[in-house]
């Protein structure tokens, strides 16, 4: 269960995002990075960096620690720049908050060499789930203390954006063409690879779903999806299902064929 933690002041946006999150700090005394349900793709992208971060921390990647971020609206109406107001203002109550690493750097591949094996990792995960959105020009990595650390999942798991194309998500293939570690990883990846297939299981898909707030599972009445799972319970299964499948599926999105 993920620990909720109230916000107790907003202290920057960081407006390289394009979904705007922002630095809060929390009543903890803990500094987070803010995603805001208020946000354009809404509680998906929130529940997708849940999914996919959590995931990935069971494979051994290092991904910072999430809270569940509860935002009053006062702070937002207390705000001067409009257009943060605005989505504070849309985000009251609950968000996600991703634990602040100070002082880290993004990921600069002429200035950083990855080991095969974390980056067949890295390059495994975003295949399995579907992230398009680590690219050269977007790598959505930090060096922390000398150490990878892989951040900004929220547009994995694409299907749940339309239910109807859930079915066709499990034998969609994963390009590497553009993938920042795409080259890194090749030599590990086909050893590698059924090692990680086998570390992805029904009762681990089950807790990490767990792990997601109910009302970001329910349908969402402003993006309405006659296919959407209509409770939580549902939706909870329908996600485990269409990841099952993939995982089944894949020779038909492992880069290079699933070959191992």
């Amino acid at each position: 269960m993920l620990e909720t933690v109230t916000a107790t002041a907003y202290l920057t946006p960081l407006r390289e995002g394009g979904s705007l999150p922002g630095i809060v700090e929390g009543d903890n005394l803990g500094t987070y990075v803010a995603k805001f349900c208020g946000a354009g793709q809404g509680p998906k992208a929130l529940l997708a960096e849940i999914v996919v971060g959590e995931i990935g921390r069971h494979l051994g990647l290092r991904v910072p620690d999430m809270v569940l971020l509860t935002l009053d609206v006062a702070i937002g109406k207390r705000e001067p720049d409009p257009d943060v107001r605005d989505l504070l203002v849309a985000s009251a109550g609950l968000n996600l908050g991703i634990d602040f690493l100070p002082g880290s750097l993004g990921y600069d591949p002429a200035a950083f060499t990855v080991d095969p094996v974390e980056a067949a990792t890295v390059l495994w995960l975003d295949a399995f789930t579907g992230n398009i959105d680590r690219s050269w020009r977007n790598p959505n990595l930090l060096l922390w203390h000398r150490e990878l650390w892989t951040i900004d999942h929220g547009a994995a798991l694409r299907f749940h954006h339309d239910w109807a194309l859930a079915g066709r998500f499990p034998g969609s293939p994963f390009s590497a063409r553009d993938h920042v570690l795409g080259d890194q990883a090749q030599s590990a990846l086909p050893a590698l690879a059924p090692r990680l297939a086998a570390k992805i299981t029904r009762p681990l898909l089950d807790a990490v779903l767990a792990l997601v707030p109910d009302p970001w599972l329910e349908p969402d009445p402003s993006r309405p999806d006659p296919r959407a799972p209509t409770d939580a319970p549902s939706a909870r299964i329908a996600y485990r299902e269409v990841l099952l499948a993939r995982l089944e599926a894949v020779g038909a999105w492992l880069p290079g064929g699933g070959q191992a």
